[in-house]
């Protein structure tokens, strides 16, 4: 049974009380009771389930009060403890008690500085110069995309080329010797403003290559584990374009109801796209009769940018449902703001769906997820909730990012939570999306601290 369908069963109330109060080992005596009994198959993959969450969460959360004011206070100098501890009080530190003692979120300090601009002028360490001159070089190009799709009266203009080479390295402790690793990684898949994917090298040799119409698609490779550090690696290249087309609400036409588009795009896709009431609701104020599809999505796209935060998020398996989350607490990373959207978009009968890899500025990349929309008769067009969030205060680029999209993506996956071909046996490190890789054996998944990742820009080129 896979993780989409374990997580339809709620766990029972006493060990739910217990994994939020931080009672894990108690927790994880009553889940193995409950295993050694009858129960449906159903909640018996629920609780199996757990156990691998509650592992994440452990890993989430690595660290003392101790520890984390001492890590803090080598980028705030004058940090006190009563500072430490206000900060905590007023929820811009994260923290949960795990067995009985206070432990803090992995990137606290990243989250500190987004949401305390306190702690964010008082810091030493200042953040990169490289991400201002993205940002700058990023807001050229839009510029030249619009200027460029308004004089030629295309709406795909201004193509990039890319080389890349995408590597991880598993450790050697990781599988005992003699046993085979089993490793996917993300390859390039065509669309719309995606061409020209050519497989350059690998290594190893690899096993199997997903067709291009993959939703997730990948490069499969087999290696055995030998004590030593084990490689896998895939050098590609692909040519990738802007967007940009001024859509006339005005000519925006009613959707066929019964088309696969919209059959497949509108539904629910547990557990992750539920229109719960709080969702419908939420949706109903927002779009307030609005009977534009087109305005509809905008109306929403504005209200997320608006009124939600970006923050750094946990290990996806951690969250039960994600946009509801985001809903509820106002926050979270690029992949959860699509995820709200889509939702979102869905529940007000628009057609919505996922598409993420990496934003490949060439002067500061990173992985990447964002949404598209599809609006009759203009087809399938974007949203980048986190980017346009970003440039709220920027209109121009604000509102660019509701419909169009910069020439700076690689695009590796069009829907979440798919298996991979061949299927993967083993839960997934990141059960939703695939940006990086997944790596498993015979005696399960490895998760991301038996492995590192590296991608590598090793061409560059504007036409």
């Amino acid at each position: 049974m896979n993780y989409t369908e374990c997580l339809l069963a709620g766990l029972p109330d006493d060990i739910r009380n217990l994994v939020e109060r931080g009672g894990f080992k108690l927790a994880r005596r009553r889940i193995a009771s409950l295993l050694n009994s009858e129960i449906p198959s159903l909640l018996r993959a629920r609780l199996v389930y757990e156990l691998e969450r509650i592992k994440r969460i452990e890993y989430m959360y690595p660290y003392s009060r101790d520890e984390a004011f001492n890590l803090l206070l080598k980028e705030v100098p004058d940090l006190s403890l009563e500072d430490f501890d206000r900060w905590v009080k007023e929820g811009y530190i994260d923290s949960r008690v795990i067995e009985g003692e206070e432990k803090y979120f992995r990137s606290f300090i990243l989250n500190l500085y987004r949401f305390c601009k306190e702690a964010s002028e008082r810091r030493v360490t200042k953040p990169d110069p490289k991400i201002q001159e993205a940002r700058k070089y990023l807001l050229e190009q839009i510029d030249r995309i619009i200027e460029e799709a308004k004089k030629t009266g295309s709406s795909k203009v201004l193509p990039h080329s890319f080389r890349l080479k995408l590597t991880v390295e598993v450790k050697e402790d990781a599988v005992p010797e003699g046993e085979v690793i089993r490793c996917w990684l993300p390859i390039p898949k065509p669309t719309e403003l995606q061409t020209n994917i050519k497989i350059i090298s690998t290594s190893p040799e690899y096993k199997y290559i997903a067709p291009e119409d993959a939703p997730q698609r990948t490069i499969y490779f087999e290696t055995v584990a030998d004590g030593k550090p084990k490689t896998f690696s895939v050098e590609f290249e692909y040519t990738i374009k802007g967007f940009y087309l001024e859509v006339n609400p005005e000519k925006v036409k009613e959707y066929d109801e019964n088309s696969p588009v919209y059959v497949k795009y509108t539904r629910e896709e547990p557990p992750h796209i539920v229109f719960t009431p709080y969702i419908r609701r939420l949706v109903e104020k927002i779009t307030n009769g609005e009977k534009n599809p087109y305005l509809r999505a905008w109306k929403i796209y504005k209200w997320i940018t608006t009124n939600v935060r970006y923050a750094t998020a946990y290990d996806y398996a951690i969250y039960e449902n994600i946009s509801d989350y985001v809903a509820r607490n106002l926050k979270g990373d690029c992949g959860m703001q699509a995820l709200l959207f889509i939702t979102m978009a869905r529940a007000a009968g628009i057609p919505a769906r996922w598409e993420s890899g990496w934003y490949m500025n060439p002067k500061s990349y990173g992985m990447h997820d964002w949404a598209r929309f599809y609006i009759e008769p203009f087809g399938w067009l974007w949203a980048d909730l986190s980017f346009g969030g970003a440039r709220r205060q920027m209109p121009k680029y604000h509102s660019f990012y509701f419909g169009n999209i910069d020439n700076f993506r690689l695009v590796f996956n069009s829907e979440i939570s798919t298996q991979f071909q061949p299927p993967k046996k083993h839960w997934r490190s990141d059960p939703v999306d695939n940006q990086r890789g997944e790596i498993e054996w015979n005696g399960g998944n490895l998760y991301y601290d038996k492995w590192t990742y590296k991608m590598e820009l090793i061409e560059y080129k504007q036409f």
